[in-house]
């Protein structure tokens, strides 16, 4: 077995003790510790993961969970893991929903003016997609507003969340002065974009910044590295896609007039 199937066998196998050894029929929600994570990597005899952090944001985003939580699950209910506090977490029940791109929407051009070096120097395809977001002003593009970037990764801590990252956040205002805080995350490959995350930011920035109007944004690179943009709200406690565009960055040249004339007949 390659290390990359071995460390997911363990993890997959950590989580299932974590959750079997504390569940019961009925429940809707299941507490646990981080240190519960080591406990039960012992009490498998597998190799305690070094960063025990990483287990969870892979139930998250990357992997489902193993067939034995999932068998658990109601009809039209999904398990999902969220942070309650300083290194404490708990499996909740939700309604199922996913943050994926639809295929069927069209997608708009958009002059590139990402910095070649910046793309040529990129760390990792997440970084990239930030950096495109940012050069090519894509969250004014997309919300219709402007907007300036604050920060990238905050780490920050939130009441009964724990600590958490925003991938980046910016700060904006519209033509009457209304000003807005803008959380945006991205994923790209087989990262899926997580609800939990953005149900998080949501509640970070309502913490943080409760003057400013939150507009949380995702964004994912599609094939052919057209780049999906989401705006998401949180309504009776579940993540819902409120608006969804796609944009594909070219050279300048590579708008045609009849895509200039194709974008002139879209309503406001």
């Amino acid at each position: 077995m390659s290390a990359p199937e071995s460390q997911a066998s363990s993890y997959s196998a950590i989580i299932e003790r974590v959750f079997l050894d504390r569940y019961r029929p009925g429940q809707t929600s299941v507490s646990f510790r981080r240190e519960d994570l080591t406990t039960a990597a012992e009490q498998l005899g597998v190799d305690t993961p070094r960063n025990l952090g990483d287990v969870v944001y892979a139930f998250r985003h990357r992997r489902a969970l193993p067939d034995a939580i999932v068998d658990t699950q109601p009809e039209g209910q999904e398990w999902v893991i969220e942070g309650t506090g300083v290194a404490t977490y708990a499996f909740r029940l939700v309604p199922i929903s996913r943050v994926v791109p639809n295929p069927a929407l069209v997608t708009t051009k958009i002059p590139d003016a990402t910095p070649e070096i910046v793309s040529a120097y990129a760390l990792s395809d997440e970084q990239a997609l930030l950096a495109k977001v940012r050069y090519n002003r894509l969250v004014d593009v997309f919300l219709g507003i402007v907007a300036y970037s604050l920060q990238s990764h905050l780490r920050t801590t939130v009441t009964d969340v724990g600590q958490i990252e925003i991938d980046e956040i910016y700060v904006g205002l519209d033509r009457h002065g209304r000003q807005y805080v803008v959380p945006v995350q991205a994923k790209s490959g087989s990262d899926q974009l997580g609800v939990v995350q953005t149900k998080q930011d949501i509640l970070c920035c309502r913490e943080k910044f409760p003057p400013l109007i939150c507009r949380a944004v995702s964004s994912q690179f599609m094939p052919n590295d057209v780049i999906a943009m989401f705006e998401l709200r949180l309504e009776d406690d579940v993540v819902k896609i409120a608006e969804e565009r796609h944009y594909e960055l070219v050279p300048s040249d590579a708008v045609t007039s009849q895509d200039l004339a194709s974008y002139a007949r879209i309503p406001d």
